[in-house]
């Protein structure tokens, strides 16, 4: 296989690098972070020490990590995947393979295709189905449009655990998007009740009351690992959920859960708290920290 190049070198990306590098999987891997162009120099120096750690060939410039790339990973911020793909458009050489990661809807999806066909390029929708630790290159995957094919093939070169969502470009986003309605609204969710519970003083009972309702979720570890989720992720998680409504919207219904999530997901992710410091799996201490820390118009 020739040579792969990463548009966006964050968690996803650097998972799936050293999943391949654990298979004796190598070869010559490049990589563009719009980070590398930050003004802010540590932000900069932590990108370039990225690339180093992961053995991978950090670019200043998109066309130098594009340049003699076969197969491309986009896998940027949910509201940057359409400039990326504007970007590459410019850059990409014709038949190379662009496999769209990023979580959006399919509307964006498409609108992305259209550019890149335009420009040669053979586009991919690509849904990560997973969190992408513990299983690294081994997450699952779903693609899907008139290239499937090709990625299952250049998938299966990498070792990638990928199936195909039958359908046109946007049908592999759908099912990504549509779960998330449910996986990080429940979040959304649990923030709310955990959050509110605390500060009234009936968190306890109110997550043991939900125990005996719902046999055998516990909800008290649960409770302690959404927070950590949207403690970590939530800037991230709430572009995407931008994008999930957007999807609910495109199909006719209003998408008006997934903008709540939006909200409690971008709240509190900006909080930029270290679960790990506090104790990740105590979701009293989880919530306290965020207590304290939410802006006086929200108490």
């Amino acid at each position: 296989m020739g040579k792969l190049a990463f548009i966006g070198f964050g968690e996803a990306a650097s998972a799936f690098l050293g999943g391949w590098r654990r298979a004796g999987l190598t070869g010559g891997v490049a990589a563009y972070d719009i980070k590398t162009g930050s003004a802010d120099a540590a932000e900069r120096g932590r990108k370039w020490a990225d690339y180093a750690a992961a053995g991978v060939a950090g670019a200043e410039r998109l066309e130098q990590a594009l340049a003699g790339a076969s197969i491309v990973f986009s896998l940027v911020t949910a509201d940057q995947a359409l400039a990326a793909a504007r970007a590459a458009a410019e850059r990409i050489a014709p038949g190379t393979l662009y496999l769209d990661g990023n979580s959006c809807a399919p509307g964006t999806k498409r609108e992305e295709a259209r550019i890149l066909e335009e420009a040669g390029a053979r586009y991919v929708d690509l849904a990560v189905m997973a969190p992408v630790h513990p299983r690294l290159h081994r997450t699952p995957l779903l693609v899907s449009g008139p290239h499937a094919a090709a990625a299952l093939a250049a998938l299966a070169e990498l070792d990638m655990d990928a199936g195909e969502a039958p359908g046109p470009v946007g049908t592999a986003s759908s099912i990504k998007m549509i779960r998330s309605v449910m996986m990080k609204g429940l979040e959304a969710l649990f923030l709310e009740s955990v959050l509110a519970g605390r500060r009234a003083g009936v968190d306890g009972v109110v997550l043991d009351s939900l125990d005996v309702t719902f046999p055998g979720f516990g909800f008290k570890e649960r409770a302690a690992y959404m927070q950590e989720r949207v403690m970590t992720h939530g800037v991230r998680r709430a572009a995407e959920m931008r994008e999930v409504a957007r999807t609910v919207d495109e199909l006719g219904l209003d998408g008006g859960m997934a903008r709540a999530a939006v909200a409690w997901q971008q709240r509190v992710g900006a909080l930029g708290l270290d679960a790990g410091a506090i104790g990740r799996d105590d979701y009293g201490a989880l919530a306290d920290a965020i207590l304290a820390r939410l802006d006086p118009k929200d108490r």
